[in-house]
C-alpha cells in the first residue's frame, strides 16, 4: 500500500514529487517540472483501496484514480488500477497515450517492488526539446551507447558526460520510451513526435545530491 498511497511511494516508481495526506478527504498532489495538479482522496482503505479526483472544470472534465488490492494465495497480490476521465479536448489523443503509459508505469511499479523493496526512491525530471523525436531518439542512442534495435533484456553501460555510469539492464522499450535498471536506480527516458524529450528517474543510490540538475543540463547540452 506504500509504494501507491504514500508520497514516496509515489515519488519511487511514478511522475514527480508528491503529496498524499493519508485519509480520505485528504489532499492529493503531483508537482512536475514546477506544475502542481491536486485531487482529493475519495477512499483511503489501507491493504485494500485508494482512490483519488481532481476537481470538475469549468467544461465538466476530471480525472479520477482508483487502485484496488486484493491478496492471492502464495503471498502474491493483484492490484487493479482504474482510471477515468480526461482533461484535454482532444480525447482520442489523450486516451491512447494514457493507455500506454500506464503499461509502462505499471511495469516500473513491478521492477521497483521487485529490485527496490523497502526502499526510497529520490525521482528526476528533465525536459530538453529537439527537433523531432526522431532527432531526439538518435541522439539518447548515440550518447548512451544503446543498442539498436533496443529491446528488454538487453544489457547496457553507458558513461554519459559529466554523470555516473550507467551498467544494467533495459525494462522497457518502445517506440516513445526506454526505461534502465541499475543496481542504484530506474531511468526513464520519453521522446515525443514533436520533439519534447523528458526523463523520469528514480534513485536509490546513496549519493543523490544534485542529480536532478546534472540530468537536466545533461539533456539541455545534448539536445542544444
Amino acid at each position: 500500500m506504500g509504494a501507491i498511497a504514500t508520497g514516496p511511494g509515489v515519488d519511487s516508481w511514478f511522475m514527480g514529487r508528491n503529496e498524499i495526506e493519508a485519509r480520505e478527504g485528504g489532499i492529493s498532489a503531483m508537482d512536475t517540472g514546477g506544475r502542481r495538479e491536486e485531487g482529493v482522496i475519495t477512499a483511503y482503505e489501507p491493504g485494500k483501496r485508494f482512490a483519488t479526483r481532481t476537481g470538475t472544470d469549468e467544461e465538466g472534465r476530471f480525472m479520477a484514480f482508483e487502485y484496488l488490492i486484493e491478496g492471492r494465495e502464495g503471498g502474491s497480490t493483484v492490484l487493479r488500477v482504474v482510471h477515468s476521465g480526461v482533461l484535454g479536448d482532444d480525447w482520442q489523443d489523450e486516451y491512447d497515450a494514457l493507455r500506454r503509459g500506464w503499461s509502462f508505469h505499471l511495469n516500473t511499479l513491478r521492477e521497483y517492488l521487485r529490485y527496490f523493496p523497502g526502499r526510497i526512491g529520490v525521482p528526476v525530471f528533465g525536459v530538453g526539446t529537439g527537433s523531432s523525436g526522431q532527432q531526439v531518439r538518435a541522439a539518447l542512442t548515440q550518447a548512451l551507447a544503446l543498442p539498436t534495435p533496443l529491446v528488454a533484456g538487453a544489457a547496457i553501460h553507458a558513461e554519459p558526460a559529466g554523470l555516473p555510469p550507467l551498467s544494467g539492464e533495459v525494462v522497457w522499450a518502445d517506440d516513445e520510451r526506454f526505461e534502465i535498471r541499475t543496481s542504484d536506480g530506474l531511468y526513464t527516458f520519453h521522446q515525443a513526435p514533436t520533439g519534447l524529450a523528458l526523463m523520469f528517474h528514480h534513485l536509490f543510490g546513496p549519493d543523490t545530491d544534485g542529480a536532478e540538475l546534472a540530468w537536466q543540463q545533461w539533456l539541455t547540452g545534448l539536445l542544444g
